[in-house]
């Protein structure tokens, strides 16, 4: 808990942040994919904080936030973002979301662009299916949950195989942020991500976007992050050599890139 700081959003949900940089930089703000922590950038802050200052917060039902119970909306997501914002005097911040945090930053960027400056949207979807899918594993969060298999398959997911078989420490830190998920949180997350479908509406995004995907992420396929940057006039599209977590398996290409496009750079 060290570091963190906590405020209370309209519908009583306590949220977890912090601020880490100069306090006259620009602010970015870092959403988390489902199922990990704030502590999902922390291979990256080092870079950033040259150059930012980086504010992190655990997305509801994840990391020390609250994990009400219930199916969460993207409606209620993107609102604890603007709340977050306006307790902390933020008019408009730089906005990076990774898989859920990238559903999110769409969200934002339809729903409220006047808050944001740039929008990198990192391994995500406008639509993730089908729905039965995620009935499927919110079913199996109820009763006599087995986070171990859950943490199993995220991992499996998220990282190339011989970063798992390997057990690298950092695989093993992300392993440990899906064990302490609350499986209620978890369950609220999925039903957020079933019942959203931004691939209509994603064209409405006016702010410069970035998106980023992962050649051989088969959670939010690069043909996904292809068809947003499409959609959206303007958007920038970066494919990078890895799976689903490119701030971890291509570090550097991936924080040469953010940090090129939110500073203007060609």
């Amino acid at each position: 808990m060290e570091g963190l700081s906590f405020f209370t959003t309209g519908d009583g949900a306590r949220m977890a942040y912090r601020f880490d940089g100069r306090a006259d930089a620009p602010v970015l703000m870092l959403s988390n994919s489902i199922a990990t922590s704030l502590h999902m950038w922390d291979g990256v802050m080092p870079d950033l904080v040259e150059h930012f200052r980086v504010l992190r917060y655990d997305t509801r039902g994840n990391g020390a936030s609250d994990a009400p119970a219930g199916a969460y909306s993207l409606d209620r997501l993107g609102r604890d973002v603007i709340e977050l914002l306006d307790g902390l005097g933020l008019e408009r911040v730089h906005f990076l979301g990774l898989s859920l945090g990238g559903f999110i930053g769409q969200w934002l960027g339809v729903r409220a662009p006047e808050r944001i400056d740039r929008l990198v949207l990192s391994n995500t979807s406008a639509h993730l299916g089908p729905p039965q899918e995620f009935d499927r594993r919110i079913a199996e969060l109820t009763g006599d949950v087995d986070m171990q298999a859950i943490a199993e398959g995220f991992i499996r997911n998220w990282f190339p195989s011989s970063m798992v078989d390997a057990r690298l420490p950092v695989v093993e830190s992300f392993r440990e942020m899906v064990l302490q998920t609350s499986p209620q949180g978890l369950a609220g997350s999925y039903a957020a991500v079933r019942d959203t479908d931004l691939s209509r509406i994603v064209t409405l995004v006016t702010r410069p976007t970035l998106v980023i995907s992962g050649e051989h992420d088969n959670v939010t396929a690069a043909s996904h992050g292809e068809a947003i940057a499409a959609a959206i006039p303007g958007a920038r599209y970066l494919v990078l050599p890895c799976v689903h977590l490119p701030n971890v398996e291509s570090e550097r290409a991936f924080v040469d890139a953010v940090r090129a496009f939110l500073s203007g750079a060609a």
